[in-house]
C-alpha cells in the first residue's frame, strides 16, 4: 500500500512539506480539499474542542475525485490536529479522540520536558507487550479503530499495521509533532530527542516564545533568532525536521535558507507562500 500520510511522505524523502491551519469548520475544510497543501492542521488549541465539527471537517477535507485520480485511498491533503492542552497536562484523551476520528497526526503544544514528550508519543500508540519490537514509548492509546479505519479507507487489520508513529515505525502513518515554545523546552530538546523515539517533527512556537522573551510577536528580534537557531541546530544534528508556523511570500526564502522543512502558511485564498515555496523547492 502506498504512503497514506503526505506530510510523512515528503519528509521521509528529503522534501519540504507544506501545510496550513484552520479551525475545525466544514466550509473551511471544503476550501482546502482542492489545494496543493500536503497537510492541514485543524486548530483546537485556541479554538473550542468541538468533536462533531472536527469529524465533519475531516469528511469535507476528502475530495473523492482527487482520490480516484490518484489511484490511492490517501487523502490529497493530510489532516493533523493541534490539541488544546499543554504538554504537562498529558491530554491523552484529546489525542485518542482525534486519532479515532481519522487524523493522521497530533501537534502537541508546549512540550518542555522529556516526560511530556514521552507521553505525547505513547498516547498516539496502541499498547504492546514489552518483548515486542519498538516497545518504547509504551503505547497508551485505547482500542477503537473502526471510524479511523473507515476514514483511511482500509480494513481494521490494515489500520493496526499502519497506525504506529513514524519514524519509530518506518511504515507508520501517524505523525507526532512537538511544539517547543519556551526556554525550558529548548534546554531539554537534546534530551527529548535523544531519549524519546518516535518524534517526527518539531515546530517552533514563535508566539509564546516571543512572549516569554518580552518581545511579543517580534519574530525577527535577535533573541528570537538565537532561540530558533538553537532548535534548528539540535534537530539537524539528529535528523529531525523543524516546522515554521508563519511562512509568507516575504519570508519563505529565508525560512528555506534557515533549514525549516515543514512550512505553515496562513489560510488565505491566494496561497502565495505555498506557491512560491513549492516553486523554490522544485515541488511544481
Amino acid at each position: 500500500m502506498a504512503r497514506l500520510n503526505s506530510v510523512i511522505g515528503a519528509l521521509e524523502t528529503g522534501q519540504h512539506a507544506f501545510a496550513s491551519f484552520v479551525a475545525p469548520d466544514p466550509a473551511a475544510a471544503l476550501e482546502f480539499a482542492t489545494t496543493d497543501y500536503d497537510g492541514l492542521v485543524f486548530e483546537a488549541e485556541h479554538k473550542p474542542w468541538d468533536v462533531p465539527a472536527l469529524r465533519d471537517s475531516l469528511q469535507y477535507l476528502l475530495d473523492r475525485r482527487r482520490i480516484f485520480d490518484a489511484t490511492s485511498v490517501a487523502p490529497s491533503v493530510t489532516p493533523l490536529v493541534r490539541i488544546p492542552a499543554n504538554g504537562g497536562e498529558k491530554s491523552q484523551w484529546h489525542a485518542k479522540q482525534a486519532l479515532d476520528l481519522g487524523a493522521y497526526g497530533i501537534v502537541w503544544p508546549h512540550i518542555s520536558r522529556v516526560d511530556e514528550a514521552y507521553n505525547a508519543v505513547a498516547a498516539c500508540r496502541y499498547p504492546r507487550l514489552p518483548d515486542r519490537p519498538r516497545f518504547e514509548p509504551a503505547g497508551l492509546r485505547g482500542d477503537s479503530p473502526a471510524a479511523a479505519a473507515r476514514y483511511w479507507g482500509v480494513t481494521n487489520a490494515e489500520y493496526y499495521a499502519k497506525s504506529d508513529v513514524w519514524p519509530l515505525d518506518p511504515n507508520g502513518e501517524i505523525l507526532v509533532a512537538l511544539m517547543i515554545e519556551d526556554q525550558l523546552g529548548i534546554e531539554n530538546l537534546p534530551d527529548i530527542l535523544d531519549q524519546v523515539p518516535g518524534i517526527g517533527l518539531v515546530v517552533v512556537g514563535e508566539g509564546d516564545m516571543s512572549q516569554e522573551l518580552g518581545v511579543p510577536r517580534q519574530y525577527d528580534h535577535p533573541r528570537m533568532l538565537e532561540c530558533k537557531r538553537r532548535i534548528l541546530d539540535v534537530c539537524a544534528a539528529r535528523g529531525v525536521a523543524v516546522g515554521h508556523p508563519h511562512v509568507t511570500a516575504d519570508n519563505v526564502k529565508q525560512v528555506l535558507a534557515d533549514g525549516y522543512r515543514f512550512l505553515m502558511t496562513m489560510p488565505v485564498r491566494g496561497y502565495p507562500g505555498l506557491e512560491l515555496g513549492r516553486t523554490l523547492t522544485g515541488r511544481d
